[in-house]
């Protein structure tokens, strides 16, 4: 079988490039190249999803934070960046998710995410989740389910297509600076970049790129 590696983020690396950050649920056959670790509900490197890795590009990629992605064991602000590609639609609550992103992040810093859009993925037959059935899950009107993921059957709780999600940031005064309806890397979702309010990290990154020039002419 053809190796498959899905195509880097130019969007991505536009943002991020210099910077460092967690990916949520990264895996070795879509690679995003930036300087990340890894978060994962299971550390397990048996589960379907690490063998589906293998089986695709010869290597299942490391998990080097096991944790729930909602719920991040990691100081307030101590991240330049949050990456997810097709891992947003896997938490019950959405907005419960993007507060503890944005907890995370830096002022200033990027929450990067692919989301699989509705009519180009398996969920294209299901309805779309209308915002007022988020903030009510989000609320306690909607419980969540009882038992605990299973590695081996993923679940989409939200579909989403590109204005949806966009819906949801503006419901929560997201500060939005980038989108776009096919992204860059598999083509069967959409690109949200979201800004978290506050000093622009790439003043920070550009102050790194000095300070390498400067070491460069003291040589």
């Amino acid at each position: 079988m053809k190796k498959v590696t899905f195509p880097e983020s130019k969007v991505a690396h536009r943002y991020l490039d210099g910077l460092t950050g967690l990916e949520i649920g990264g895996s070795a056959h879509n690679p995003f190249g930036l300087q990340t670790r890894n978060v994962d509900y299971f550390g397990d490197m048996d589960t379907d999803f690490k063998r589906e890795e293998v089986r695709l590009c010869g290597q299942a990629r490391p998990v080097d934070i096991v944790a729930p992605g909602d719920a991040l064991p990691v100081p307030d602000e101590s991240e330049d960046f949050i990456i997810s590609s097709h891992v947003i639609e896997h938490f019950f609550d959405p907005i419960k998710t993007l507060g503890e992103w944005l907890r995370v992040v830096r002022p200033g810093g990027y929450i990067f995410v692919i989301v699989p859009h509705k009519d180009r993925t398996f969920d294209k037959e299901r309805e779309r989740t209308p915002l007022s059935e988020l903030i009510d899950r989000h609320e306690g009107r909607i419980p969540p389910p009882q038992e605990a993921p299973d590695p081996h059957k993923p679940q989409h709780f939200s579909v989403w297509i590109t204005e949806d999600f966009l819906q949801l940031c503006e419901h929560l005064k997201l500060k939005v600076v980038e989108h776009h309806d096919v992204d860059d890397k598999v083509g069967n979702g959409f690109t949200v970049v979201l800004q978290k309010e506050g000093e622009l990290a790439t003043v920070r990154r550009k102050a790194g790129l000095l300070d390498g020039i400067k070491r460069l002419l003291r040589s």
